[in-house]
């Protein structure tokens, strides 16, 4: 098992990566000393796939507890199912040390983070990432977020977790999709921050997608430690260094939205959004097209898709100007440099924005 620690202070926490690793689940939580009662928060799959052994790992060692399951979609992340949550946690709360465990992906992770943040004025959360995309990415860093109509997660908070635990043999039970969506995350850090990751995707792609576990193990490692170093120096992305990790994100997050969150995975979206601000950056002579072409070939190889079937311009705008990352009114996007380095470009003519969306159409 490898150990990498998030260090933040009084906030600090590690991220534990090995295989089996969930069976000592009781070990690594009583060593925290944050309660003996756990709340659950997974979705139907998660549940039947790695619920009950955790529910039973934690019961024969002493534990409570109470698992609840959410839809397995992005519309859990809504204050609907937020409320429902949170007032199933009173009625258990009932003289225990309560504690959450984020037992999914993204979803679930982002979820269980909010409501931990706000039950109570914060409680203890544990992510225990069960995709590859939450493993490199989202359940890491404390980014915890509901969705509301006007976009995605314009509700939410920084509440870093106090363990992560990334079981690669969870890895395993992922379709392609899930496992090809993840993918999306590990190129956005190859590209923003890592020559040496982008070179081994590029060799040992169809490892990955066959999947195995050393190449999953190397990449889920090497996508922890580049997120959990950001995150220490710019915890709550006011220095400009956590922006980075945007990088596709602003576009991606406007196609998701304008699609109504159907058509694309949150992974998938990404990739295209990483094309499109690689096109931005190439027209803005910030980026030489033969990267650009890299870039997009990566996607292509790995089966992210590099087009948006049926576009629809004026609702991915509608989203895009939504974004949180809008600054008195200007855009800002993550573009990249060359493999390895980005930066931050404030306020892209939307001309451009809409030429290259055009041009991304299928």
């Amino acid at each position: 098992m490898k150990i990498l620690k998030v260090c933040l202070g009084s906030r600090s926490y590690n991220i534990l990566i090995g295989r089996r690793i969930l069976r000592d689940i009781d070990k690594y939580i009583k060593g925290l000393n944050i309660g003996i009662d756990a709340f659950v928060i997974a979705n139907r799959t998660t549940n039947r796939l790695f619920g009950y052994s955790l529910a039973r790992i934690l019961k024969n060692s002493g534990f409570s507890v109470r698992t609840e399951e959410v839809p397995d979609n992005e519309k859990s992340k809504s204050q609907e199912v937020a409320l429902r949550l949170i007032s199933r946690i009173t009625k258990y709360d009932v003289k225990k040390r309560l504690f959450i465990i984020a037992l999914g992906g993204g979803v679930v992770g982002d979820l269980a983070g909010f409501i931990a943040s706000i039950y109570k004025r914060g409680i203890p959360y544990i992510q225990v990432p069960t995709t590859l995309l939450a493993q490199v990415d989202s359940a890491i860093g404390g980014k915890t977020a509901i969705d509301l109509e006007g976009g995605k997660n314009l509700v939410g908070a920084f509440y870093q977790p106090r363990l992560v635990l990334s079981d690669i043999d969870f890895l395993s039970t992922l379709n392609k999709r899930q496992l090809i969506s993840g993918l999306a995350e590990v190129i956005k850090y190859a590209v923003i921050k890592d020559p040496k990751l982008f070179r081994h995707l590029e060799k040992q792609y169809l490892k990955i997608l066959k999947l195995n576990k050393d190449s999953l193990e190397y990449i889920v490692y090497n996508c922890s430690k580049i997120k959990a170093r950001i995150v220490e120096q710019d915890e709550k992305e006011t220095k400009g260094l956590r922006t980075i990790l945007n990088f596709g994100h602003t576009i991606g997050h406007a196609i998701e939205a304008a699609a109504g969150y159907k058509t694309y995975t949150h992974g998938e979206a990404i990739a295209i959004g990483m094309i499109a601000a690689s096109r931005i950056s190439c027209k803005l002579n910030i980026l030489d097209g033969s990267i650009v072409s890299k870039i997009e070939d990566l996607i292509s190889r790995v089966g992210l898709p590099t087009r948006i079937d049926k576009l629809n311009l004026s609702g991915v705008l509608e989203a895009f100007y939504h974004d949180k990352k809008f600054i008195h009114g200007r855009n800002r996007l993550v573009l990249p440099k060359r493999i390895g380095q980005v930066i931050i470009y404030e306020d892209v003519p939307i001309k451009l924005i809409k030429e290259v969306l055009i041009n991304s159409a299928a």
